[in-house]
């Protein structure tokens, strides 16, 4: 009887050793699939996200490899700034080719601009996003505003039409990473501007300055001066003397005629 119980105790341990052994088999094939993704493939699902964004919302105009077609110029060399730019002002994508850009609210999230930035600035060597230091010379950012930019934007900032059917929009609502990456961007009608980082730190401060400075004197009208403000004041003012003249008058004409009561034909 121990003879025989032996040889199936071990056919037992040979048919739990198979089971084993398949079980670590099948283990091992999975386990690449159950671990966290390596950085490689992470990048590489970011890259392929980013693909189709820009297939779907952006090559149709720009190219398949940002090379430009006939309805929209080449991405390539506009670096990451100009990128940035324009999909965080939400003035790409348009809705049809032709189309004026202009600033709206984003149509990407967060993780999608930063992906299709990227994306558009492996096309070819080009500015990154600058960056901004809080801090700037106001006094300084004044004399290169006027110099630059109140010719277009205003003295307040408030915008304002440059001709050929072009505006020059308010800065209001703008960022600062926004208006550093306009400069070296230049959207629109607006020129290139190479400045020291210094000077574009000040700059910024004088707009972020203009959008709470205070206004003494009543209405600051395009901040031009009392010129202005005493020419609104006399075309209001002689407007409505003229109206209360107008109105006396005809009053007491009014009054005469029912003094006189009413006269027969000759």
């Amino acid at each position: 009887m121990k003879g025989a119980a032996r040889p199936a105790a071990r056919h037992a341990l040979a048919g739990w050793l198979a089971a084993a052994t398949f079980c670590a088999g099948i283990t091992a094939l999975a386990a690449p699939s159950l671990l966290p993704r390596t950085a490689t493939a992470q990048t590489a699902t970011v890259q392929n996200d980013a693909a189709t964004l820009y297939v779907q919302n952006c090559a149709s105009c720009h190219g398949p490899q940002g090379q430009g077609t006939s309805a929209g110029p080449t991405l390539v060399g506009v670096g990451a700034a100009a990128a940035d730019f324009y999909l965080r002002t939400g003035r790409m994508p348009l809705g049809a080719p032709g189309q004026q850009p202009i600033r709206q609210a984003p149509k990407f999230d967060e993780a999608d601009i930063q992906a299709l930035v990227a994306y558009v600035a492996a096309f070819g060597a080009g500015p990154d996003v600058p960056q901004v230091t809080s801090g700037g010379d106001v006094h300084r950012g004044f004399a290169l505003y006027n110099a630059n930019c109140a010719a277009c934007h205003a003295a307040t900032g408030a915008g304002n039409a440059v001709g050929g059917g072009f505006f020059a929009v308010g800065l209001g609502r703008a960022t600062d990473q926004q208006i550093a990456e306009a400069m070296i961007v230049g959207p629109g009608v607006m020129p290139r501007f190479s400045m020291t980082a210094a000077d574009q730190d000040a700059l910024i401060a004088y707009i972020g300055f203009l959008r709470t400075a205070p206004t003494p004197g009543g209405a600051p009208i395009g901040g031009i001066g009392p010129v202005a403000e005493g020419f609104v004041a006399v075309v209001i003012g002689l407007s409505a003397l003229v109206l209360v003249a107008v109105f006396v008058g005809r009053r007491q004409r009014d009054e005469q005629q029912a003094e006189r009561g009413p006269q027969e034909p000759a």
